[in-house]
């Protein structure tokens, strides 16, 4: 009854070619929910390594890979039970298409376990995030930077293998080449290549996170990005400031950020002619108006520093919490206004320097 199965055609039974049709159908019929359930047995043993984890965002992020491995996983197997035609195996330009088919085959093998690999280095990167630190902006900057690093890592060994399976390429010979090449290009690069081993040193020792207000190379920002090459700043200014990371590690960097307190001068030349009672006064005055805003000034200086011949200096040093710039702004101007209203109220006045002596005649 169903000897039409034996019957060959192209080298192989029918039977033979409805089995390798019945087992693809299948994969296609049932991949999606295979794949979802593929995910989920995966999730669950994730899940027992590091608890807390979001099943959907892990499904998400696994079935589209599963789905086309296993669709090329079950294809490549079923139809190696088949032989290939001989009377189809042209050769073009010395390549068999039997050849050429298994290299097809194996090349999309390859890609789409590459791709599952990326997508489970997404997910490591997803589950580092979350275990991090929320207050420190730089964990999550490392996670995207080994992220981003290892992918490449990954991709460069799928280009090697597809190299060695898929075109017999032998690779030990190329990879010789690529480390002379390696050699030249790190000679070439070694600028960029100072930078990146910099990022890391920024990355592991953090002297600055994202969103710090530093001062480097007479330019303070606010950090916005740390790359792998350079690190960006907004300025005052709102301009958008580059430094390179190796300047960023070798110079002296001020992170303001980190600062305890922020700190307020002034240094008052009065008068030489001002009796020293007035002074006196004056000084005592200033150090009342320290002492009238306590809820704002934490500490502060008031002394006379110096005389000279036209002037007595009056130093002021004080010092507020770490508050906004803008607060800090209006504390440093509300002390400055008390300082001249009390000035005017004992006519006090700023020393003037001697004018600058008229150049001899030629």
């Amino acid at each position: 009854m169903f000897r039409f199965l034996e019957w060959t055609i192209l080298d192989n039974s029918i039977g033979s070619y409805l089995g390798v049709t019945a087992a693809i159908l299948a994969v296609l019929a049932f991949n999606k929910p295979l794949s979802k359930y593929i995910a989920g047995l995966l999730f669950g043993i994730v899940n027992k390594l590091a608890r807390g984890i979001d099943k959907k965002s892990f499904v998400r992020l696994m079935v589209s890979p599963l789905k086309t491995t296993l669709v090329v996983l079950v294809a490549l197997i079923s139809l190696e039970k088949l032989h290939f035609p001989e009377v189809i195996n042209v050769t073009i330009y010395r390549v068999s298409l039997k050849k050429l088919f298994e290299t097809v085959s194996i090349i999309t093998l390859i890609v789409s376990l590459v791709w599952l690999i990326l997508r489970v280095i997404d997910f490591i990167a997803i589950i580092l995030e979350q275990r991090g630190n929320k207050e420190d902006a730089s964990d999550n900057q490392l996670v995207l930077f080994f992220k981003d690093f290892f992918k490449v890592l990954v991709i460069i060994n799928g280009v090697l293998l597809i190299l060695k399976f898929g075109f017999s390429f032998k690779i030990s010979s190329l990879i010789t080449g690529l480390s002379l090449a390696g050699a030249a290009i790190a000679l070439a690069t070694r600028e960029s290549i100072e930078n990146l081993i910099a990022s890391f040193i920024i990355f592991f020792d953090k002297p600055f996170s994202k969103g710090d207000l530093i001062k480097v190379h007479g330019i303070t920002g606010t950090v916005e990005k740390i790359g792998l090459r350079s690190t960006r700043l907004r300025t005052d200014q709102k301009t958008y400031v580059t430094v390179p990371n190796k300047q960023m590690v070798d110079s002296i960097m001020d992170n303001l950020s980190l600062r305890t307190q922020r700190r307020a001068f002034v240094q008052l030349e009065i008068q030489s002619s001002t009796p020293h009672e007035t002074v006196d006064r004056l000084v005592s005055g200033i150090e009342h108006i320290m002492q009238s805003r306590k809820d704002k000034i934490e500490n502060y200086t008031v002394f006379l520093s110096d005389i000279t011949k036209n002037a007595y200096v009056v130093f002021i040093e004080f010092f507020t919490a770490t508050i906004p710039a803008a607060d800090f702004n209006a504390v440093r101007q509300e002390v400055n206004l008390s300082i001249i209203r009390a000035m005017e109220e004992l006519g006090v006045k700023l020393a003037v320097k001697d004018p600058e002596p008229a150049a001899a005649a030629q």
